[in-house]
């Protein structure tokens, strides 16, 4: 028997490079190759250094267009081309076809790509008429929406590798599936769902098995990246999040067992360690355990660690963040959310304030660059509530990651909303600013979001003393010329007109649905920008 794992292309405006590494497939295969080891199995990845193809805006997207409206060299930019990342369905289906597979599973990670997923197992039925199992958040989440597709034969809820197994071995066995846990399966034109199994001992788990994944494919600054868990879900109940539906409960491993995975890792070609935790640092004491053990083995330098799901800060302190940057980190995400208590509170953040401002001085004091994410538009927050988390941020040595909102299917807040429909997954991704609410308009979402790139431009002007005028910082940021120099242009425009414009290949041309009205609102409540190295611009 041949099982073949892929990871199907996307489409969308941009695609996270540094984040492909399919390690969900590579846990399935070495749990299938432990149980079954006369068993072939084959990861195909369909996304990575597959090329991208521009394509054009889908009809669920089309609103987009008066937001996105050409090419901007501005450095100011949001996006224009809709693009189709990855090999072509058609290649996805001949080669996947070659290896001429018993069984091929299919990763559904998430919402707004569930087209792609179906039309990778569609073309793969034509080419080759072998069973399709499909797996993973998404599916999860919306199990309905993919076992009624005629190319699937199964979908899988929750966590795949005990499922996986046991749908295997009930086809080598013939014993049927109403046993196999977490199964979704057909009968006499009927959706069956069994209920999801019970979450496996992550020291049960077998280490992920990457040896059809050539570590130069996957990099980070030059260097190969390998993604890492030490591990799964959650024990907070954030209303925008749908992690405890996929990861039940919060499991860890135990810290020297990660300590040698990553050797091993190491061993292998591998240099640059992203922790794909959603907790990475909830229980302080093993991690700290962790850094330490990397501390002490490796050099400066030789290999660096991050987090790029974000990292909370509530349990995070001096003695931490020490051994984290001695172990190799290099900076932090923070998942801050909303500077705003009742925000926080409403959504089910148990985190401060004061905390998150005392994790940024001491990361500052360290070394450590941190990236900070806010959440635009969540339902009840008001517009004056963000642009206060904008200005906040604007004044502390951190750079803004402001991401429009979008519904999670799985999470509270989604539960809490109208069914959705098939125009409404493909919206479920933060591009489409899809979700308006009361207190802020789609123009509002893009203004803010416009607002944090100016901002960050700010931020990353290289000052020569600790404090400079605006005009001195703009004088600076020109004289690099470039893309530096245009931000000086266009931003000093907005001052004097009252208008953004963008910089198309035909000359300044204005984003209409840039408010200029919310961004004087915000500009005119900050008295100072601090850059992200400490540095500040007094306005």
């Amino acid at each position: 028997m041949k099982l073949v794992l892929i990871q199907p292309p996307i489409r969308d405006f941009y695609q996270s490079r540094e984040r492909l590494q399919p390690l969900g497939l590579a846990y399935l295969k070495a749990a299938v190759r432990k149980e079954f080891p006369h068993l072939e199995v084959v990861i195909k990845d369909f996304h990575q250094g597959r090329g991208k193809q521009d394509l054009p805006l889908p009809e669920e997207l089309a609103y987009l267009r008066d937001y996105y409206p050409f090419a901007d060299r501005s450095p100011f930019s949001l996006f224009h081309r809709f693009r189709h990342f990855g090999a072509s369905f058609e290649t996805a289906a001949r080669e996947t076809a070659a290896e001429k597979p018993d069984l091929v599973g299919i990763s559904s990670l998430f919402t707004p790509y569930y087209r792609e997923v179906l039309k990778t197992a569609e073309a793969i039925k034509e080419k080759w008429p072998c069973p399709i199992v499909i797996g993973g958040p998404q599916v999860t989440a919306l199990p309905e929406v993919i076992l009624a597709h005629p190319a699937v034969d199964w979908v899988i809820r929750g966590e795949g590798e005990k499922a996986l197994v046991e749908l295997i071995r009930a086809l080598e066995q013939g014993t049927g599936w109403s046993r196999v846990p977490g199964l979704g399966y057909k009968a006499g034109g009927r959706l069956f769902f069994n209920p999801p199994p019970d979450p496996l001992p992550l020291e049960a788990l077998p280490w992920p098995d990457l040896s059809d994944l050539d570590p130069q494919a996957y990099r980070m600054k030059g260097r190969p990246l390998c993604f890492i868990l030490t591990s799964r879900g959650c024990p907070h109940h954030c209303s925008f999040c749908s992690i405890r539906n996929h990861f039940p409960g919060y499991r860890r491993r135990d810290p020297d067992e990660v300590f040698r995975e990553i050797l091993h890792r190491f061993q292998e070609g591998f240099r640059v360690f992203d922790f794909e935790d959603d907790n990475l640092t909830y229980q302080r004491r093993p991690f700290l355990r962790l850094c330490r053990l990397l501390s002490d083995h490796f050099s400066p330098g030789e290999i660096e660690l991050t987090a790029m799901n974000g990292l909370s800060y509530e349990s995070l302190d001096a003695e931490l963040l020490f051994w984290m940057k001695k172990a190799g980190f290099t900076g932090l995400n923070l998942s801050l959310v909303s500077a705003d208590p009742k925000v926080r509170r409403g959504h089910q953040r148990p985190f401060t304030l004061e905390k998150y401002v005392e994790v940024v001085r001491e990361a500052l004091r360290l070394g450590l660059r941190v990236i900070s994410y806010q959440i635009l538009g969540l339902p009840g927050e008001s517009l004056d509530s963000m642009i206060e988390t904008l200005r906040m941020n604007a004044g502390l040595p951190v750079l803004l990651g402001a991401s429009p909102y979008y519904l999670n299917p799985g999470s509270p807040l989604a539960e809490s909303h109208p069914p959705l429909t098939p125009a409404d997954l493909v919206r479920c991704r933060l591009t489409a600013m899809a979700v308006e609410t009361e207190d802020c308009k789609r123009e509002d979402l893009y203004t803010l979001w416009l607002a944090s790139r100016i901002i960050n431009f700010f931020k990353g002007i290289p000052l020569e003393k600790d404090e400079t005028d605006l005009q001195e910082a703009l004088e600076l940021a020109e004289r690099r010329g470039g893309r530096s120099a245009l931000g000086v242009e266009i931003f000093k425009r907005l001052k004097e007109e009252g208008i953004l414009y963008g910089a198309s290949p035909e000359g300044f041309r204005p984003l209409t649905k840039f408010r200029p009205k919310v961004f004087e609102k915000i500009w005119s409540g900050l008295d100072r920008i601090s850059t992200t190295t400490g540095r500040t611009i007094l306005l």
